[in-house]
């Protein structure tokens, strides 16, 4: 039951931390952290068994699909290489989340509703990773939205917090409401929600490809692909920084449905090349727009913010080579670079907002112009964003290093100019975050700083733990690649292994 169980124990948990609240705030802290490891323990063992033995199903409420018309009609978990590997890394951030909120949030109010909201969102998260139906998709993306809005909304004395939940509630209604159309024009033509059936019986209609746009539209829509990426930057930027990161996970659970229904939906088919080469050009854009908004940038969370943003463009280029390049060998370097950088993004950005997070509880401050000399008042600290800018600029030995020479390997094969930008803009995002860490850290100290100290300890172990996951895969690439890259890659890249494995029962 381990695949119910990584939705059930944080969605229970959800609804039991309120009421643990009221005996003690901190038994409430340690409930929350303790039921997230519970579910990473879970994730962790599943993950070996697919490794080890292959897709996995979990169907509720009978061991096989039950089938009306030769149409499955129970709801199916399908847990395969690339599920697990996006459920592993939302448990870990969602964790990582709840440890650094113990200690940053110690003054403030309201936090049983802040966990239940956060356990929730990872509710959210885990199923839209796991579904095999459409129609459950749309609703835990609707979990997750919602989640998420109030989240980004929790200071709520803040104008910019309030104006930033505002924006994502819009863009996340209208992209529910494209995925609820979509799901709606597949069930009038095939009479079935299951993404394998679906799959199987795909016909590549007017009305399929119709679904297909809007699918493709929400879905790019809520991960911030430009030039729909309008909330993005104010919400990663105006919420607290232990929602920052939860958010940046929900963004790659996006990108997830993106690469299911590209790659297992709608299957790698000789016309499925004229949409990698969009996503190509979303990609590029992505990544112009991040960076030079980047550079203008006068607050240094909203500067991390874009350069997130310019960091989901690797992604998108590395998906829409491997869609693009068809069968040609580099198709699966691409999608291997892609897929990788899904775990290095969130790891990364993750430990920027998450140190942003630590000067903003030490100084009060946002605006780069008020802060310098840090250096020697938060030593950690100073530490870890250089950890985390090196990352994302992609300077080895670091994470971010090995993901993006496998971008730039393959769409050099497809295209040099493509690679050639891509450098380009890690080298502008690398002088870009030099010059706010000189600012940070290295620059005058000014007089209202001086009483600064170092963040609490639980903050430093919640950045100690996303640093040394980035160490250590930027160390040891390729021991990562082979045990959870490579498996994600074979499930996106074997649609029949997905729909044998839901629908091999039965007869259908």
């Amino acid at each position: 039951h381990a695949p119910a169980l990584l939705v059930a124990i944080p969605l229970f948990g959800a609804f039991i931390t309120p009421l643990i609240s009221r005996v003690h705030s901190r038994a409430r802290d340690i409930f929350a952290i303790l039921v997230l490891a519970v579910g990473e323990f879970i994730a962790f063992f599943l993950a070996q068994d697919v490794y080890a033995n292959g897709i996995k199903t979990y169907v509720f409420g009978a061991n096989i699909p039950s089938f009306t018309m030769r149409i499955p009609v129970r709801i199916i978990f399908e847990v395969d290489g690339m599920s697990i590997f996006m459920v592993l890394i939302s448990f870990t951030i969602a964790f990582v989340a709840a440890v650094y909120s113990a200690s940053f949030f110690k003054k403030e109010d309201g936090l049983d509703r802040y966990y239940t909201l956060l356990l929730l969102m990872t509710v959210g998260m885990v199923g839209m990773e796991l579904t095999g139906d459409m129609f459950n998709f749309f609703v835990f993306l609707e979990i997750t939205s919602i989640a998420s809005c109030s989240l980004i909304a929790f200071w709520i004395d803040r104008g910019e917090s309030l104006e930033a939940a505002f924006k994502y509630i819009v863009i996340s209604s209208i992209g529910a409401l494209f995925v609820l159309m979509a799901v709606g024009f597949l069930y009038g033509q095939y009479g079935a929600l299951n993404i394998a059936m679906l799959a199987k019986n795909m016909q590549f209609t007017f009305v399929d490809k119709v679904a297909f746009v809007l699918l493709l539209a929400a879905l790019a829509m809520k991960a911030g692909v430009a030039p729909m990426h309008m909330w993005l930057p104010d919400s990663y930027g105006e919420a607290p920084p232990s929602v920052t990161i939860a958010i940046v996970a929900a963004t790659q659970a996006s990108l997830y449905g993106v690469m299911r229904i590209c790659f297992t939906l709608y299957g790698i088919k000789p016309n499925m090349a004229t949409v990698g080469w969009v996503l190509i050009g979303l990609g590029l854009l992505t990544i112009f727009i991040g960076v030079t908004m980047a550079l203008i940038q006068k607050s240094f969370t909203r500067a991390i913010a874009y350069a997130a943003f310019g960091e989901i463009g690797y992604i998108i280029i590395g998906v829409g080579t491997g869609l693009a390049a068809g069968l040609q060998d580099y198709a699966t370097v691409a999608l291997k670079g892609g897929v990788f950088h899904i775990l290095n993004d969130v790891l990364d950005i993750g430990l920027l907002f998450l140190a942003a997070g630590a000067i903003i509880y030490a100084t009060n401050e946002r605006g780069l112009s008020n802060l310098g000399g840090l250096a020697g008042r938060m030593k950690y600290t100073t530490v870890f964003f250089l950890i985390g800018l090196l990352a994302v600029a992609g300077i080895p030995p670091m994470n971010g290093f090995a993901s993006k020479i496998l971008i730039y390997e393959s769409t050099y094969q497809l295209n040099p100019i493509i690679s050639i930008i891509a450098i380009l803009s890690s080298i502008l995002l690398l002088a870009i975050f030099v010059r706010i860490f000189y600012s940070l850290f290295l620059g005058p100290e000014l007089p209202h700083l001086k009483d600064v100290r170092e963040v609490p300890t639980g903050m430093l172990i919640g950045m100690s733990i996303l640093a040394i996951l980035i160490i250590t895969i930027g160390l040891f690439p390729g021991c990562f690649i082979q045990i959870v890259v490579e498996p994600a890659v074979a499930a996106l890249s074997d649609p029949t292994a997905y729909i044998n494995a839901v629908l091999g029962v039965g007869g259908v």
